[in-house]
């Protein structure tokens, strides 16, 4: 975690960092304008910018500076009152069961160094009191390792039990690690044991049953194959063979990354099971010493699942990619036939080097756009089965579930598609095909003696449509970042949907206004609809346009407060009270 502290001397570090390039690039200016001068603006436009460099942490380090550190000084006890001087502070470390004392010198002695006291505290046998209960790890692989750098940074003692403890190389394990036999670490572990063996050598340690008896036996292995059903997971094969055991499913989503680097760069969560509510108890706290969250996920028979979520690749990604991904060949081929395949065959016009660059930018805004309208759609047609049932207490399909359940994945691919076309648009204009058009409209202007080709049209079509796309962008950026947990989870509901639901629409909206004023006159002009076939940006249109217009049915007051009384509860197939019913519920009698 990031404290002050470290705060403090990443921003002192990056000053100096920063410091030192800035002087490297004053002096290659330096040098640069010998060889060709400058006039004093570019100079001090140079001087600014290689400044700047270092300003900012220079500032922050100032800052941090003057400030006094958060964490004040422990003050002096009686256990060591000897050790301190009269108004001193203490501060005390414990590291690997020994004590250092580390006196600072208090208003009377600033000018004092600091000294620093270390003494043992405990013999060998109380240091093995004083840390928590020792943790056996049958099996010497990669996540052995990466277990063992936890568990003793957690403070537990860690206990490998090998095959053949003789084979394993001289620091190969972390410093600390206790290396031995199975049976060795099987009996040395007071409570758990972490099998880190492949499902296959399971049979190897039946001769360990009485020494992992009682024990809780915690099985990180994950399946090979998908389909193998719940009662054919690797856990409950571990429970047959040692059945006076507790088994317990855990740590098998866990990389050794994220155990070496204490779960800070990767993920914290763990996902635990188990019959035994004592047995799991025991390894939830032990991922909790460990820096991890643990999650339980139930009785033994969620092995199964838990064993093949790492076999399934981006579930939740893989419908939403599809769409995205057949959506993106059906608009590329659809163009590359209107503007390059039909005029070659049919009037031998060579366009092919269009199909790098060109039918890739035409076709990436039409999926953009078209996977935005993906987004909102759902959600309108499960609007429209509420104000159709009359009700909010029915289900709806589930290929509607599962398409309410896409959006996310849908907007930020979206996204995607959409930074994409923004920089594939910035490198049209330096292709050499573009320098080539540039040339040739120059030349036909001076042979047309034309002295001015400004076209007033086109200049406001351009900067309309530029304008519009540009903001459409920039909603959409602010869309993608609250799709983001750290971000999302600081909005309340209220917030949420309004950055979710009414930027999103904005958003649909610009791209929309962005694609029509960059048509134009073009979807009434006779010549873009060659072969008989409609211009992409006309085809792409089309699902936008009707969620937008449905969603402005949606406002109107007659089906916006319906919808708004069938979310709240009510329903209108409910047979009415009759005014006796309702006085009667009221506490009043109706007269008869």
């Amino acid at each position: 975690m990031w404290n002050y502290l470290n705060c403090y001397y990443f921003i002192e570090t990056v000053q100096l960092i920063l410091c030192l390039l800035s002087h490297i690039l004053f002096n290659f200016l330096l040098h640069l304008e010998q060889l060709f001068p400058m006039t004093p603006l570019v100079k001090m436009l140079c001087l600014y910018t290689v400044c700047g460099f270092a300003l900012p942490f220079t500032t922050i380090h100032t800052i941090l500076s003057s400030n006094p550190s958060p964490y004040p000084a422990v003050p002096c006890t009686d256990l060591d009152r000897d050790a301190c001087l009269p108004g001193d502070a203490l501060s005390i470390m414990s590291v690997g069961g020994m004590r250092a004392r580390l006196v600072e010198s208090g208003p009377e002695e600033e000018e004092e160094e600091e000294e620093v006291e270390v003494e043992v505290l405990h013999s060998e046998e109380e240091l093995r009191l004083s840390v928590h209960p020792a943790v056996g790890v049958l099996g010497s692989g990669d996540f052995s390792r990466s277990l063992c750098t936890r568990l003793l940074a957690s403070g537990h003692r860690a206990l490998v039990g090998s095959r053949d403890p003789s084979r394993l190389p001289r620091g190969l394990f972390p410093e600390g690690t206790e290396l031995g036999s199975q049976m060795e670490a099987a009996l040395g572990a007071e409570r758990v044991v972490f099998v880190a063996l492949f499902p296959e050598h399971y049979p190897s340690l039946v001769g360990l049953r009485e020494a992992l008896a009682g024990k809780v036996l915690v099985d990180v292995s994950n399946a090979d194959r998908l389909g193998r059903g719940a009662g054919g997971s690797n856990a409950h094969r571990l429970a047959r063979l040692f059945p006076q055991s507790h088994v317990v499913k855990g740590f098998n989503g866990v990389s050794a990354w994220s155990l070496q680097t204490g779960a800070h760069d990767g993920s914290r969560q763990v996902l635990i099971c188990g019959d035994g509510p004592d047995s799991k108890a025991g390894v939830v706290q032990l991922a909790h010493r460990m820096g991890f969250s643990p999650l339980d996920m139930g009785c033994l028979g969620a092995a199964g699942a838990l064993e093949e979520a790492p076999l399934r690749a981006f579930p939740s990604w893989r419908g939403p990619v599809l769409t995205t991904l057949l959506l993106f060949l059906f608009l590329y081929g659809y163009g590359s036939m209107k503007n390059v395949l039909f005029p070659y065959l049919a009037l031998g016009q060579n366009h092919f080097y269009q199909l790098p660059l060109e039918t890739v930018n035409q076709t990436l805004p039409a999926v953009a756009m078209v996977t935005l309208a993906l987004v909102y759609l759902p959600g309108l047609l499960a609007a429209g089965l509420q104000l159709s049932r009359g009700t909010k207490y029915r289900r709806f399909p589930s290929w509607l579930d599962c398409w309410l359940g896409s959006r996310k994945q849908l907007g930020l691919l979206s996204f995607l598609c959409a930074g994409l076309h923004g920089i594939y648009s910035m490198c049209l204009s330096i292709r050499r095909a573009a320098q080539y058009s540039l040339l040739n409209a120059a030349y036909r202007q001076v042979r047309a003696e034309i002295p001015n080709s400004w076209v007033e049209e086109k200049v406001w079509r351009s900067d309309l449509y530029l304008s519009s796309g540009i903001l459409g962008f920039g909603v959409l950026c602010v869309l993608a970042l609250t799709s983001l947990p750290s971000v999302g989870n600081t909005l309340n509901w209220r917030e949420f949907t309004f950055v979710q639901s009414g930027l999103g629409y904005a958003a649909l909206t610009l791209t929309v206004m962005h694609t029509l004023f960059f048509g134009w006159d073009m979807a009434f002009s006779p010549g873009s609809y060659s072969f008989y076939l409609p211009p992409m940006f006309v085809l792409a249109l089309v699902l936008p346009c009707v969620v937008l217009v449905g969603r402005l049915l949606l406002a109107l007051p007659c089906l916006a407060c319906r919808l708004t009384k069938i979310r709240r509860g009510w329903e209108t197939k409910r047979p009415r009270k009759t005014d006796q019913e309702v006085g009667i519920t009221n506490g009043v009698v109706a007269d008869g």
